[in-house]
């Protein structure tokens, strides 16, 4: 059994007990003749994922829905027949509420979202193909029971860069707690509340960014699952948004998690679809780092002029950037970010001279820490390749000492590469240097 986080969110929303849940259950079912007497354990079974029988799942969803205000459906509790697939697309108000159920379960910690892998084939295609595809959201306007305004929009505007700014400093597993209490205690209700239309596709736009962030947290945190989870969320977000740019953002990520999971071709078919469906809304910082990441892609594959193609049309795109004229959400496509994927690329490539001079540039670049880790580590494994040990020993002490104080399980993965690398190299220097790596990976996360 897995457990019925959708009823146990909608049970938080209402504010009721589990012994309030059985009384009022038992109270329904007295209406219909039923002699039901629940007590407060039946509803702990039911949230770790029991159904019950007959006709007491309408009455739950009867009693939530009487609580709430709103229609409660038996899919929106969890309680849906067993087997039967959820319907496609689901409404919107339906999304919320599956959405906070995830961010519930994710805040206490519970293990089903956090072990969860990653979905592949099908399952994981959908969710980008029905951003892509009609229907569209035609009003997102909801009424409940507080009013939502302007100044709502910029406290989630505000908590995602605070968010991104703390994930760059610290780490996703440092972050990650923080941003999902936040979704739930604060963002959820807004999402509940009273909006207009135009309004609310500026609050489903915010939502979706900041879900995004959390998304980056869970992956950095090498929970792929979650992370999907919440990358498919905001990208529903921002297809009720009606941004297009911001959908395509959020395929990028997708397209990263794709690379890191070694699913090359379905990373090359997202980055497409992502600048097939975003079109003009594409910014330059965007579509050079879907070019740069399509051509690793392809790299990988083996397929040398698809890649060099897409370096060229990277290169291109990134001299065309302008800060001032970007969202907020490109902003990690700093100075030298394009470099280092494009010296990824031609490493894959065997071309050792080219990914120096990228890999060099990339790390000649300022950038904040965690941005100069990962440049430092493919410098370092560059200059490896190319025999300059001295340089390569260098590079990974400042590596090392750069990743000082992050809570993040894919720096540690570049933190480990990169010791492997420099002990099997056998080259002056590399135990040292192992040690001084050893000592930023010896605090547990």
């Amino acid at each position: 059994m897995q457990p019925n986080a959708l009823l146990d969110a909608l049970l938080a929303e209402a504010g009721m007990s589990h012994a309030g849940l059985a009384a009022h259950v038992n109270q329904a079912g007295r209406s219909r003749g039923l002699a039901l007497r629940y007590e407060h354990t039946a509803v702990s079974r039911w949230l770790k994922g029991q159904r019950p029988r007959g006709q007491v799942p309408e009455l739950i969803c009867e009693v939530l829905g009487g609580r709430l205000r709103r229609p409660v459906s038996l899919d929106d509790a969890g309680l849906g027949p067993p087997g039967r697939p959820a319907l496609h697309p689901t409404p919107l108000s339906g999304f919320v509420d599956r959405a906070a159920a995830l961010w519930r379960a994710d805040e206490q910690g519970r293990s089903l979202p956090t072990a969860a892998e990653a979905l592949t084939g099908t399952p994981a295609v959908i969710p980008v193909w029905e951003w892509e595809n009609p229907p569209e959201d035609g009003d997102v306007s909801r009424e409940g029971p507080h009013r939502v305004g302007p100044e709502h929009i910029e406290i989630l505007r505000a908590a995602r860069a605070h968010y991104e700014l703390m994930y760059r400093r610290s780490g996703g597993l440092a972050t990650r707690a923080r941003i999902v209490r936040f979704l739930g205690s604060e963002t959820a209700p807004m999402l509940r509340g009273s909006y207009p239309d135009a309004l609310g596709r500026q609050l489903h736009r915010a939502t979706g960014s900041l879900v995004a962030v959390a998304g980056i947290c869970a992956y950095d945190s090498d929970a792929h699952g979650l992370a999907q989870r919440y990358f498919h969320q905001a990208l529903r977000l921002a297809k009720a948004s009606g941004d297009r740019g911001l959908g395509a953002y959020v395929i990028a990520l997708l397209v990263n998690q794709s690379l890191h999971l070694r699913d090359h071709r379905q990373a090359v078919a997202f980055a497409e679809a992502a600048l097939r469906a975003a079109g003009r809304q594409t910014t330059p910082a965007l579509a050079a780092d879907l070019y740069a990441m399509q051509a690793k892609a392809y790299a990988r594959l083996g397929d040398a002029a698809a890649a060099l193609a897409c370096i060229r049309r990277a290169e291109a795109a990134a001299e065309r950037i302008h800060p001032g004229a970007e969202p907020a959400e490109t902003g990690y496509v700093q100075p030298g970010l394009v470099n280092v994927q494009v010296a990824e690329a031609l490493l894959s490539l065997g071309d050792l001279a080219a990914a120096h001079a990228q890999a060099a540039a990339a790390a000649g670049t300022p950038a904040h820490d965690r941005g100069r880790v990962h440049r430092l580590a493919m410098l370092c494994e560059v200059q490896l390749r190319r025999g300059e040990a001295d340089r390569a020993v260098a590079s990974a002490a400042e590596m090392a000492e750069r990743a000082k104080g992050m809570e993040s399980l894919r720096l540690r993965d570049r933190l480990r590469t990169v010791r492997e690398q420099l002990l099997t190299s056998g080259c002056a220097g590399a135990e040292e240097t192992a040690r001084l790596i050893d000592g930023a990976l010896r605090v547990p996360l």
